[in-house]
């Protein structure tokens, strides 16, 4: 692999000094970071690439700690409901999804992602249709065309109607079929190596889709295998009354009580906190998602983010489904983690800076890969974004960061991951944009079609 150096650009680091340079470079060589420093880069290595970087500002890859890549089929619908009254319009189109249709979608969400700057996503998959085909495998090769890091979960559900939960019962599994199949993916594609670009996690969906017995195996298998543990938890006023409905106790208490606490564990929402639960998962090192747009786009709530920071909670920001969030833009959810924490909190509730942080090593610590990713320092992973700072959007706004995370999504000038070029000037390198809409357009069409015919 190539040596890139890219210089003239401001850059952030987010290294645990949080050095920032008005003008610096980042040197790159091979997979790994080698250099990052202030004012121009040597030019005496005529084997390098080198990268013009005036007008734009270098952070680290962006890392998404909560989505959903299938759901980039179905957006649009249901667009006024609440979260349980979304869920139930959706489950029957998912429940007709195959390896090919999740492939596609996978590849476009995975596509707008790399677009708006992120270099590591997780993805949280689990509606398993029975005859579908390898779901998981087939989102895994949709990150490799597309280039970028993944730690794709396992996801599952048991929990029926007939038995009290939300989703129907013909996309639920049994819970041996569930472990069988965790397990074996787990051991087929989970990486742990420093230079990893896959690995696996283990993700019942939510105390309202599983059962209790689900949930305490699944975390067993989890801690057998090395992996980490992920769920939906604490996103609703409905998830509240039917956690104290059933079980008798709060949603946090209630995943505590199966041992679904702990530095391996990281929660996607956590609206619906209060001092006690917030408390529970600092003194566990339990790491929380934020997912600000898709929590406003299903009026859930506003996540307590300066609590769960003061707390030291491990936080980071999530796009969650497309479904559920349109643009499934990363950048967007940085803007949006700001200016909804101010807006219940005051102007100090969330800093430019802070907001970033979410969106880099906090993130990457939320994913348990915050040693090898979420900052730009010499011996880590080559993960870096460029922004174009000095369009007619952006120019003369003083501070870079402000004018990343408060101005609109700026052009990505390069995107690197592991060093290799994903994004290039605002278009992606590996995948035809236009036939990838097509390709979604079509892959659409027949999800819709058979969701009719069922």
């Amino acid at each position: 692999m190539a040596r890139t150096v890219i210089d003239g650009c401001a850059v952030v680091t987010m290294d645990a000094e949080r050095t920032e340079h008005a003008v610096g470079h980042v040197v790159v060589d091979g997979a790994r970071i080698t250099a990052v420093g202030e004012g121009p880069a040597s030019r005496q290595d005529d084997g390098a690439t080198y990268v013009d970087g005036r007008g734009c500002l270098a952070t680290p890859g962006l890392v998404n700690t909560h989505h959903h890549l299938y759901q980039w089929l179905t957006r649009g619908f249901a667009v006024d409901h609440t979260l349980f009254q979304w869920l139930t319009t959706l489950y029957p189109v998912w429940a007709c999804l195959d390896e090919d249709t999740v492939r596609t979608g996978a590849t476009g969400a995975l596509a707008q992602l790399a677009r708006t700057g992120c270099s590591t996503t997780m993805d949280h998959h689990y509606v398993f249709p029975a005859g579908g085909g390898d779901l998981l495998g087939a989102e895994i090769d949709a990150a490799r065309t597309v280039g970028l890091r993944f730690l794709p979960t396992r996801g599952s559900m048991d929990l029926g109607r007939s038995r009290g939960g939300l989703p129907p019962d013909h996309v639920v599994e049994e819970i041996d079929a569930i472990l069988d199949a965790t397990g074996a993916a787990i051991d087929r594609h989970h990486d742990p190596s420093p230079d990893s670009m896959l690995r696996i996690g283990v993700a019942p969906c939510s105390p309202f889709s599983v059962t209790g017995d689900l949930l305490e195996q699944a975390a067993k298998l989890a801690r057998d295998k090395g992996v980490r543990l992920h769920t939906h938890l604490a996103e609703t006023d409905d998830e509240e009354a039917f956690c104290r409905e059933r079980f008798g106790c709060s949603p946090v208490e209630y995943v505590d009580s199966l041992g679904w606490l702990g530095p391996d564990v990281w929660l996607a929402h956590g609206v619906h906190l209060d001092d006690g639960a917030i408390a529970a998962l600092a003194s566990s090192g339990t790491g929380v998602a934020h997912c600000p747009s898709s929590n406003a786009r299903l009026g859930a709530g506003v996540c307590r983010t300066r609590d769960l920071r003061d707390a030291g909670v491990p936080v980071g920001l999530g796009v969650d489904g497309a479904a559920s969030n349109e643009a499934a833009s990363l950048v967007e959810e940085l803007r949006h983690s700001v200016l909804f924490a101010r807006a219940v909190g005051g102007p100090q509730a969330l800093t430019v800076r802070d907001g970033l942080e979410l969106a880099t090593i906090g993130g990457a610590r939320v994913l348990g890969w915050d040693d090898q990713i979420g900052s730009l320092e010499p011996g880590k992973l080559a993960d870096v974004a460029l922004w174009r700072l000095d369009t007619a959007a952006h120019v003369n706004i003083p501070d870079p960061v402000a004018a990343l995370v408060l101005g609109s999504a700026p052009p990505l000038e390069l995107l690197l991951v592991q060093g290799r070029p994903v994004v290039r000037r605002d278009a992606l390198v590996e995948v035809d944009e236009e036939r990838l809409a097509v390709d979604v357009h079509d892959a659409t069409d027949v999800l819709l079609s058979r969701a009719v015919a069922r």
